[in-house]
């Protein structure tokens, strides 16, 4: 229903989404502009940072595209619209997916795309089959880490109410932070997106393997594999908070 209501408008849309595609162009716009005065960074040259870069958002695009609306589930717990989802006979969760659902956000993923096909093209990459299937992977292995951020943060606003902002620190932040090679990071930090918030197996720990790099914190090099067992276990997690989460929900009482 969304997606007809926003191609009713097309020229609106390819206005928007062109718009979403220059706003999203500038975070790579200011890395141009970091190496226009360095020759690398963190021990990176710019097309192994925009391979990080179009892997973050690629992956981050595919998840936002799929379960991005659940930003606003707060909104819903706030004033009880959210009983008019749990009559439906569907899923509430996959009714808080389609709530909204803005195609636009597409131009994210192109956007990513763009950078990735230059990435592929301008790094010297000793391409091997297992480089070349570990992409894929990373790339269905990285949305659905992202996806189940959302998730999770969609369950935490069951007790949080309107606490869209702090799951943006996870989802938008943590997309952003993977823009740049973990090197440019303290250990604390880039242990905590390993370890705690595993977003660093969305591209900086496979990353390592396809551009023959030091792995992250010293990891074994059977963990740039690892991506899909990470991405089940945060879906599995994710999946219990959301739970746990629609259980706890007793409405406005108004």
């Amino acid at each position: 229903m969304w997606i007809r209501s926003t191609l009713a408008y097309r020229v609106s849309f390819l206005m928007t989404a062109v718009g979403g595609l220059l706003v999203t162009g500038l975070d790579f716009v200011a890395i141009l502009l970091m190496f226009s005065q360095v020759d690398v960074l963190g021990g990176y040259s710019l097309p192994e940072i925009a391979f990080l870069y179009g892997l973050s958002a690629m992956s981050f695009g595919f998840a936002d595209l799929a379960i991005g609306s659940a930003g606003r589930l707060g909104t819903r717990v706030r004033d009880g619209t959210l009983d008019t989802l749990l009559v439906r006979p569907a899923p509430v969760l996959a009714q808080v997916a389609a709530d909204r659902f803005a195609l636009r956000r597409v131009s994210r993923i192109l956007q990513g795309t763009a950078v990735f096909g230059y990435a592929l093209v301008a790094t010297d990459v000793a391409w091997s089959p297992q480089k070349v299937l570990l992409v894929p992977v990373m790339l269905v292995s990285g949305g659905v880490i992202f996806g189940s951020v959302f998730v999770a943060g969609a369950a935490f606003q069951f007790v949080a109410q309107d606490a869209a902002e702090v799951q943006a620190a996870f989802t938008y932040g943590g997309q952003t932070l993977l823009q740049y090679p973990p090197t440019v990071f303290g250990v604390k930090l880039v242990r905590g997106v390993t370890f705690v918030f595993p977003l660093a197996f969305v591209n900086w720990v496979p990353a390592s393997y396809v551009l023959g790099r030091p792995y992250p914190l010293g990891l074994p090099q059977w963990a740039a594999f690892a991506p899909p067992l990470v991405a089940s276990v945060c879906c599995a997690a994710a999946g219990l908070a959301w739970r746990i989460g629609l259980r706890s929900y007793r409405s406005t009482g108004s």
